[in-house]
């Protein structure tokens, strides 16, 4: 009998709601929503192959692992610090309206930021997709537990697990939050598992529609992880400044990064070609811990702001090609906004993986 796979999940995200985004210069509730993560638990506990269990707490330092102190700090206190000041009344969630950008001080030497850490903010986010309420905090600190004990459960022995993570977090760099992501949660359990884990050699793939700008950018110049993703060409999609198949690390990171941009309505033919050449990829990198898959399903097609073209039922090919690689794998939950059909996708994923 096939042993039940183990979902790590928490209701601290429910906490991170009532969130806004501008498109357009227009403010349209944010397609990251609690209903994403509800979607999914209900078909798997629906599915009855899944062990659910609440996340340990890891303090700290798996996340100061990976990002700055400074980022922590700004985002832990922007929001109290908002209140303190009269910036916001509580009802609207927080988001800058300047950002530093790198051609700001140009040739100037600047004096430093402000006092206030809601001030502050538009230093460390790159968009306007990624705002901040009373929860908000909070919820990243849980998704960051949730990604953490889903590797332990591999570690210890099981195949497979799963961390149900909100927010996600392949987009949020070592100083920067941005698309939804606060911390980036595959990074943080990459870089555990090299501190903590006695590996030396790690691999994210990942298969969210969008580049994640983040984890490339934290292990740009690593030898010791390899991040392969497939997503959206960037001439089109978010993020648009990153994700081309010319980037691929630098130093010694040189060859640890390649991306597959792939082109509108991409199905499953043209998926699974650049996941095989993904996949000769790992084989060579011979990882020694857990493979670790950002796993998005805004490659669905009909996701709303995706334009990728794969079924349900191709995520259960795509699952049953990863799992011929004959690795542990820690599953973490990134992006994904048809809400319909999420849950039925995330099934079709976990079974494949888990070869059901």
């Amino acid at each position: 009998m096939t042993s039940s796979i183990p979902v790590v999940r928490s209701d601290a995200h429910l906490a991170h709601a009532g969130l806004v985004e501008l498109v357009g210069g227009r403010a349209i509730p944010c397609w990251e929503s609690p209903e994403r993560a509800r979607a999914i638990e209900a078909a798997l506990r629906a599915d009855g192959g899944f062990a659910f269990e609440a996340p340990s707490e890891h303090g700290r330092e798996p996340i100061l692992a990976v990002h700055d102190a400074d980022l922590v700090e700004v985002f832990e206190h922007a929001w109290t610090d908002a209140l303190a000041a009269g910036a916001t009344d509580g009802s609207q969630p927080i988001v800058p309206d300047t950002y530093l950008l790198a051609a700001y001080p140009g040739g100037m030497a600047l004096g430093g930021l402000p006092t206030a850490r809601h001030l502050r903010l538009g230093a460390y986010l790159f968009d306007t997709a990624t705002p901040i309420v009373a929860g908000t905090w909070g919820a990243a600190r849980v998704a960051v537990d949730v990604a953490l004990t889903a590797a332990e459960r591999v570690l210890a022995g099981a195949p497979l697990a799963y961390g149900l993570c909100r927010p996600p977090g392949h987009h949020a760099a070592r100083g920067m939050l941005g698309g939804y992501c606060y911390f980036n949660n595959a990074a943080i359990v990459a870089e555990w598992l090299r501190r903590d884990g006695g590996a030396r050699r790690v691999a994210i793939l990942d298969i969210d529609y969008h580049h994640g700008n983040g984890t490339q950018q934290i292990f740009w110049e690593r030898a010791d992880v390899l991040y392969l993703s497939l997503h959206a060409d960037p001439h089109r999609a978010y993020p648009y400044f990153s994700g081309y198949a010319t980037e691929t690390g630098a130093g010694e990171g040189r060859g640890r990064t390649r991306n597959w941009p792939l082109p509108a309505r991409t199905g499953i033919d043209g998926y699974a070609s650049a996941l095989t050449e993904a996949l000769g990829m790992l084989e060579a990198f011979a990882p020694d811990a857990p493979l670790i898959i950002s796993a998005g399903f805004d490659t669905f097609d009909g996701d709303p702001i995706g334009d990728l073209a794969l079924r349900t039922a191709d995520y259960a090919e795509i699952g049953r090609m990863i799992a011929a690689a004959g690795m542990p794998m820690v599953v973490l939950q990134e992006g994904g906004y048809a809400v319909d059909a999420l849950g039925a996708n995330a099934v079709a994923l976990l079974g494949g993986l888990s070869r059901r």
